[in-house]
């Protein structure tokens, strides 16, 4: 077997991969680890959702295997060393999800700045109401220069708004900032200035509980987070404080690990935190563009072809056109 997806692309994807390889699809067994191995050893590829980790042990299980492949960014559930011994390639598709991630962020922003918002479409329309903010004039603190900041920065300008920004693997004269149009600060004014905080930064595990008691003693009141990063970039216990004391009015973010809200975190049960579960890269667009990134970066290991890896995703997407003339020039 060529392919083996526990996840669907687009049907148009698909059928362009089964014209040249064989495939299997079989979403059953991501909760079914046993089958999973006994498939995965005649495999040559496969599609994984977020939820099926890869190890060691399951990489022991398919020796044929030559790529793994991920609709949705980032590689925490994947041991990378692991995959390196063993010559298997990574796909993922690491700017199919910009432009929704940043919609994403600025559709948090608008609600998160009406509070009576979400009560309002629960039901809840003789509730209390809340005095709400105006983005126009406000300032937005971006906090890490991951892609999805690239698109985001411009919607908030053209809002209004004034946009600064840090980064702590970034120098503040860096040209990225110019370009950007992003006025570069230092994390205390960033946090002193900031009526509302983006974050989406990278995560490295040196990043690890990087907003902190030191971070965040320079809130300004009342301010607003949201972000798409990495939950583990918190310290639990300094973001629970700052919420209880109302230097942070409310924080949204999208999926967290699991006992970043566990029963024995300081973070349960707060009303003004809220998780979304990782809402941001599910767009029909997004999907499109993801499925025909990996269907490509698939066909293209499975043939022997090494092409950079940017060189498919700078192309326009139309999907009435023919995938191979459009994504490969050819």
């Amino acid at each position: 077997m060529d392919i083996l997806l526990l996840e669907a692309l687009v049907p148009e994807a698909m059928k362009w991969l089964r014209e040249r390889h064989t495939l299997e699809l079989a979403p059953q067994l991501a909760t079914d680890p046993r089958e999973l191995r006994s498939l995965l050893y005649h495999a040559r590829s496969v599609v994984l959702p977020r939820a099926v980790m890869v190890n060691r042990d399951l990489l022991d299980a398919a020796p044929l295997l030559e790529a793994i492949a991920r609709l949705q960014l980032g590689t925490d559930n994947t041991d990378l060393e692991a995959c390196r011994e063993r010559s298997v390639r990574v796909i993922h598709p690491s700017t199919a999800n910009v432009r929704s991630n940043a919609e994403y962020l600025l559709g948090c922003l608008l609600n998160l700045f009406r509070p009576g918002m979400a009560a309002a479409l629960a039901g809840q329309v003789l509730g209390p109401v809340r005095q709400g903010r105006e983005l126009h004039g406000s300032v937005v603190g971006i906090l890490g220069l991951a892609p999805t900041a690239h698109a985001l920065a411009p919607m908030l300008r053209a809002l209004g708004m004034r946009v600064i920004g840090y980064d702590p693997a970034i120098h503040h004269t860096a040209p990225i900032w110019q370009r950007l149009e992003i006025e570069a600060v230092t994390l205390p004014d960033l946090m002193k200035w900031s009526h509302v905080v983006s974050l989406q930064m990278l995560f490295a595990s040196r990043y690890k509980g990087f907003v902190n008691d030191k971070v965040l003693a320079n809130c300004k009141m009342g301010q607003v987070w949201m972000g798409i990063s990495r939950s583990s970039l918190f310290d639990a216990e300094a973001l629970a404080a700052a919420l209880q004391d109302g230097r942070i009015d409310v924080c949204q973010i999208d999926g967290c690990e699991a006992d970043f809200v566990a029963p024995t975190s300081p973070l349960h049960g707060l009303g003004n935190l809220l998780v979304t579960p990782r809402l941001g890269s599910q767009t029909q667009e997004a999907r499109l563009r993801a499925s025909w990134y990996v269907a490509h970066r698939l066909h293209q290991t499975l043939e022997g072809q090494r092409v950079g890896i940017d060189s498919l995703m700078s192309r326009p997407l139309d999907p009435s056109s023919e995938p191979s003339s459009q994504w490969l020039g050819i």
